[in-house]
């Protein structure tokens, strides 16, 4: 199994698959031709989204030279069929979305079984790539989550590694949530005792070959403070 664990894998505007730190041409060494395709989503209920965004991913992907002999979406309308979807593809893709949703539905069609050995690439897109590891760190998103005493802030995840990854950080570094600072206020204090990596889009985690790298800048989230750990174009090996 090959991992590439991003916060996304386009560029805004252009929609184009992102060449940042390699992450394109990695994709083009590790992903058959005319591969087998399948975008799992965030909601199981979302069909519309679900359509819309995975359209847009096969469009990225095809501009860049991909071609995919089969692109399969499960959700909620092909769940009953998840084993048999993940047994017959190359390429998986975990999508975006809100991460407790995302984690709930992961659960439910017992994906963390089904990748058990599963030879083929996963990309990982934000919530996607939270919830592939061991423990999830659920950073509250969505308005009344951060001073909810029953929201979970930690979930079982895929288990495909035990890198917490917190994605789009230049977008949400300043964020405020229920009258909190979302990494001073919420962040930082959870994560003492833990490490999150917080990454911007074009960064991401790689995993392959019996090692674990963080491509592009990234920043150590820690006890409490935060370091920046490695600057684009930097390849930080964690295992």
């Amino acid at each position: 199994m090959i991992c590439f664990l991003t916060s996304r894998t386009d560029l805004p505007v252009t929609g184009a698959l992102n060449p940042a730190n390699g992450l394109r041409e990695g994709l083009r060494r590790a992903v058959p031709r005319d591969c087998r395709a399948l975008y799992i989503s965030s909601d199981p209920e979302g069909h519309e989204k679900t359509d819309f965004y995975s359209a847009c991913l096969k469009t990225s992907f095809e501009g860049a030279g991909f071609r995919f002999r089969d692109f399969g979406i499960l959700d909620g309308r092909t769940e009953e069929r998840a084993a048999e979807l993940v047994r017959s593809t190359d390429l998986i893709v975990l999508t975006g979305g809100h991460v407790p949703t995302q984690n709930r539905f992961f659960q439910r069609i017992g994906l963390r079984g089904l990748l058990k050995d599963f030879p083929g690439v996963i990309v990982g897109i934000s919530a996607g790539s939270m919830n592939s590891a061991e423990l999830v760190y659920a950073q509250p998103e969505e308005e009344g989550e951060a001073i909810d005493p029953a929201y979970e802030r930690f979930l079982p995840g895929l288990g495909l590694t035990k890198t917490m990854l917190l994605p789009h950080y230049q977008e949400v570094k300043d964020d405020v949530l229920d009258g909190l600072r979302l990494f001073e206020d919420i962040t930082y204090p959870d994560s003492m005792g833990r490490t999150f990596y917080a990454i911007p889009d074009g960064s991401y985690l790689y995993i392959g070959n019996g090692r674990e790298e963080l491509r592009g800048e990234a920043y150590a989230i820690r006890d409490g403070g935060i370091t920046k750990v490695a600057e684009d174009g930097d390849i930080l090996r964690l295992s």
